[in-house]
């Protein structure tokens, strides 16, 4: 082999590993890291219903009255004597004196219980993981919640996934912003600075492995 085709051979790997680590470098550089904590102020501290949720209705000594109903996408729910009473919005005891008004027309001061059986939530409150996760889903936030707790739930990251290049889509003072998080060191090299704090409405997006 000519010596200019063995100085061809030798650089070309390099040249292009080099292309590819400064690609990476500026991919990940243009989007900041997601912030450790981030704080959401203005928001209730009790569970606000969300169509889906799955509610058990009890009205005390009137057990015909009394029901397990989910609430339909339109965030209404029908129970007896109730027709397309809103629910999505309310808290479990909001929706409990609405049902407790509208029922004093037929029964003498009634007294209502509402809890939540199964959880789902409204969207803004859920948090969306997309990709190359095992189990791509929506999840029903939970407080405290953390990445690793959401990588835990969806079962982890594909072969084929590219967890440090993911993104996280968050809503910050009403503004959507992209973050980068690196989902690899802390599922796989067990980093814990990069587990960080999920928030309600979060989007997590996990894209494929070039390689």
């Amino acid at each position: 082999m000519y010596p200019q085709a063995r100085k061809f051979f030798w650089f070309s790997p390099m040249f292009f590993i080099g292309i590819v680590a400064m690609s990476t470098l500026f991919y990940g550089c243009a989007r900041p890291l997601a912030p450790a904590v981030a704080i959401q102020e203005g928001e209730s501290p009790y569970y606000v219903i969300g169509p889906g949720d799955e509610l058990a209705i009890f009205v005390w000594g009137n057990q015909e009255l009394s029901s397990s109903i989910v609430v339909r996408p339109d965030g209404r729910i029908s129970s007896p004597l109730v027709d397309d009473l809103q629910a999505s919005g309310k808290t479990p005891t909001e929706l409990a004196r609405d049902i407790e008004k509208l029922l004093s027309n037929y029964v003498r001061t009634p007294i209502v219980t509402v809890m939540v059986s199964e959880f789902v939530g409204r969207f803004k409150e859920q948090i969306r993981v997309v990709g190359e996760a095992t189990d791509p889903q929506a999840l029903s936030y939970e407080e405290n919640m953390s990445l690793l707790d959401v990588m835990i739930a969806v079962g982890g990251l594909t072969e084929f996934a590219s967890g440090n290049s993911a993104t996280l889509v968050r809503v910050v003072n009403g503004k959507t912003r992209q973050f980068r998080v690196r989902i690899d060191d802390l599922v796989k090299g067990g980093d814990i600075t990069a587990n960080i704090q999920m928030l309600p409405g979060d989007i997590l997006i996990i894209p494929e492995s070039f390689f």
